[in-house]
């Protein structure tokens, strides 16, 4: 099983770098290129005048290219994650994987560079000579100490950011973390004992970093695989391991833990033993980065001092050390003002920024997002959570500051806050919408049945579901069939010993399904032979009864056939209580946010109260993905110019709901484009109630709204994340047979999240 699962793991993540097409990253134009007057603009004629421009003042590069947007990831290779010195070329999944990341939480592009040059001050030449092309430059895994040499190098000669991220981002982070720590043990940065495994680049920079916040460099004991670091050891030696030289005599871990206050290790596993911990100082700040396996587990460090304070570099304990925390954002605020550098004042603004933000008041946002784990400043919470999406305008702003009172900002930012608002307007404009959703799921362990669970996106979403969430999948389907496409598709999951399988064939608890659907729907005009004939074919049918007799949380359908086919059973059994389907509602996300749309599927014509219903439902789901609701009831007419039947029902819902008194913004009817466009907005209707850009749009119908989702599913890429049905309590969501196995997946994390998000 082992092997299995680590051989499904390997192709999948193969399959993640290969499909739909090779790589993580693209090339993606910004502007039109359409005709003739285009390609003047853009090449030959008209590009010489930007090119004029820069010439007379460089500093306008920024106004006509994406220099001051740009930053180069660049390695060689010698020192990759856990790998080791790999090469460069194979460095190049990795260096693509940093690049999506400043994409994704900074929204700065990005490109990765690998180059095959051993010799650092060779590298650092080719390194500086890419000054003109970018406006910053992220330095990656390169092995100590060459990669001291190639960032004071570049750092000495570039008039733009050189920032060693596996250094200091990590310094960063583990500042942020202690900063916070001692403030929970009640001790002082002058007073502390740091005692340290690993000299390598990172271990070097935190100790730095820790001796600028106030540590006393002889309060700090290195230690590496030949023991302890002091003066005339020869043996696996650098100036940088020398500066932290201890005594003149040989001595081990063990020998020099004794009494200390905080561990710090950036080395392999197991490193410290329990029997260690127990001998350090009262209430022990321990700090245990290496990943996957760090140097001591938590439990194991608890259990031999039950007042310690402990972080690792793992997502699946409190306390994680992520360099995600800080580099996308110090990038970002770097680059905002024009820096010519990061100094030890925009890393210690991003410090104080990132422990500032652990102390304060959690947002309902990222409350959401970490369900059910603690979020109160303390032991377990010492810095924010990677998904925090406060950390963009906090951090970033922080460190525009720092650049602007040190005197590196080259275009000095006036108004702070008005650039930390735009910032925080920023962040969902991405998948990481999504998030949210994955990490309250994360925290529930609710049961989802799936209808489909033979086929083959099911199949992947259920292994994914265990890998990812703690929910719990139950599949409909017959044990052979979902036994060997498990194998064939090399997935882990087998039935019944890692999921519920369901068989509508011979399952035991086919009699008080047939019995609870005949109950129901008696009345209906459902004998008890139609009763029986539907929980032996009708896998919809079987899985709402389940949700209604409580063996699941939720139901999952729709991957074969009509929507309103199984619309129709999931009506019959779970439309009870209050519970009603009010619309579908389709996420899309595009490159520039999230837009809304309803209803995509249940009601084909829509009454002007059932259109209200729809909109006061997607403003509920918008506000549970972090965007504040600006709704846009749309149709052919524009605010009263056309009597036609769609005019006329948004007319009549507009009326509805300001008898309802939502607390969101809204406005109709309108066309499409006046609701995506503010100043066509205003010009055809000034001072309406709607600004800025539209995020909901509610149609007259399913047919259109149908239609505006499937252009912007194929043509504008947008991901969809949806059909949500609205109005079932969470109780059950229906797909239509387009959806990815990604698709899936995400239904799944919002079937996963318990109802009271939703309200």
């Amino acid at each position: 099983m082992a092997d299995d699962g680590k051989d499904s793991l390997r192709q999948a993540a193969l399959d993640y770098h290969q499909f739909p097409k090779p790589g993580k990253l693209e090339v993606r134009a910004t502007k039109p290129l359409a005709n003739g007057r285009d390609l003047a603009r853009a090449y030959s004629p008209g590009v010489a005048e930007a090119c004029l421009e820069i010439k007379a003042n460089p500093d306008t590069a920024r106004d006509y290219t994406s220099r001051g947007n740009l930053v180069a990831v660049v390695s060689n290779g010698t020192a990759v994650l856990g790998l080791g010195n790999i090469g460069a070329l194979a460095s190049k999944p990795v260096m693509e994987g940093k690049a999506v990341l400043f994409k994704k939480f900074a929204n700065i592009d990005c490109f990765d560079i690998e180059l095959n040059e051993a010799d650092p001050e060779r590298l650092a030449d080719i390194v500086c000579a890419l000054e003109p092309t970018f406006g910053a430059i992220n330095l990656e895994d390169i092995k100590a100490p060459d990669c001291f040499t190639v960032e004071r190098i570049c750092r000495e000669r570039m008039n733009i950011p050189v920032f060693h991220d596996d250094q200091h981002g990590t310094a960063i982070v583990v500042g942020a973390a202690t900063t916070n720590a001692l403030r929970v043990v009640g001790k002082d940065w002058a007073e502390i004992k740091v005692v340290s495994t690993g000299g390598g680049a990172a271990g070097i920079a935190c100790l730095d970093m820790l001796v600028k916040l106030g540590v006393r460099r002889e309060n700090i004991w290195l230690c590496d695989l030949a023991g302890l670091v002091y003066e005339g050891r020869e043996a696996e030696m650098t100036p940088q391991k020398a500066a932290f030289a201890q005594g003149t005599t040989p001595a081990t871990l063990a020998d020099v833990i004794e009494g200390a206050d905080m561990f710090l290790g950036l080395s392999g596993p197991n490193v410290l033993k329990p029997e260690m911990v127990a001998r350090m100082a009262e209430r022990p700040i321990i700090f245990a980065l290496a990943n996957p396996s760090p140097e001591i587990m938590p439990d194991a460090a608890r259990e031999a001092a039950p007042g310690a304070v402990i972080a690792t570099g793992r997502s699946d304990f409190p306390n994680q050390v992520n360099n995600v925390l800080c580099f996308p954002f110090i990038f970002r605020g770097a680059l905002d003002v024009g820096a010519t550098q990061i100094n030890d004042a925009m890393k210690l603004a991003c410090i104080e920024g990132i422990a500032e933000l652990a102390r304060a008041t959690t947002s309902a946002e990222a409350a959401a997002a970490y369900h059910g784990e603690e979020m109160t400043f303390g032991p377990d919470y010492l810095i924010p959570k990677p998904f925090d999406p406060r950390l963009m305008g906090v951090v970033a702003t922080a460190v525009a500051r720092a650049a602007m009172e040190s005197g590196v900002a080259t275009r000095p930012i006036a108004d702070l806050k008005g650039y930390k608002d735009q910032l925080d307007g920023s962040v969902f404009r991405s998948a990481l919408i999504m998030r949210p959703v994955f990490e309250a799921s994360r925290h529930a362990a609710r049961r989802i049945v799936f209808a489909e669970g033979e086929d083959e996106r099911v199949l992947r979403t259920a292994a994914a579901m265990l890998e990812e969430t703690d929910d719990k999948p139950i599949l409909i389907g017959r044990p052979e069939v979902v036994d060997v496409r498990c194998r064939r598709l090399g997935l882990p999951i087998r039935p019944d010993r890692d999921f519920e399988l369901v068989n509508p064939e011979s399952d035991a608890r086919y009699r008080d399904y047939w019995g609870t659907y005949h109950e129901l729907m008696a009345r209906r005009g459902v004998t008890p032979d139609t009763a029986r004939a539907i929980m032996r074919t009708n896998s919809t049918a079987i899985g709402a009864v389940m949700v209604h007799r409580g063996e699941a949380e939720s139901l999952i359908c729709g991957t074969l056939g009509q929507y309103l086919w199984h619309l129709t059973y999931v009506r019959q059994v779970l439309a009870r209580g209050g519970l009603r389907p009010q619309g579908a509602l389709s996420l899309m996300i595009l490159d520039d946010g999230p837009l809304f749309i309803a209803d995509t599927q249940v009601h084909p014509d829509p009454t002007p109260e059932q259109v209200v219903e729809a909109t006061i439902g997607a403003a509920r789901h918008a506000r549970r993905f972090g965007v504040m609701p600006k709704v846009a009831l749309c149709s052919q007419s524009q605010f009263g110019n056309l009597e036609t039947a769609s005019g006329l029902k948004m007319r009549a819902a507009m009326d509805l709901l300001a008898q309802r008194e939502p607390d969101f913004a809204y406005e109709g009817e309108m066309t499409v484009d006046a609701a995506l466009d503010p100043e066509l907005r205003e010009r055809l209707f000034p001072g309406n109630r709607l600004e800025g850009v539209a995020n909901i749009l509610i149609f007259a119908g399913t047919d259109t709204a149908s239609g505006v989702r499937n252009i912007l599913k194929m043509k504008a890429r947008a991901l969809e994340v949806g059909p949500i049905l609205m109005g079932m309590g969470n109780r059950a969501h229906i797909v239509t047979p387009s959806i990815t196995a990604r698709g899936l997946l995400n239904m799944s994390a919002i079937a996963g999240t318990p109802v009271q998000h939703y309200s």
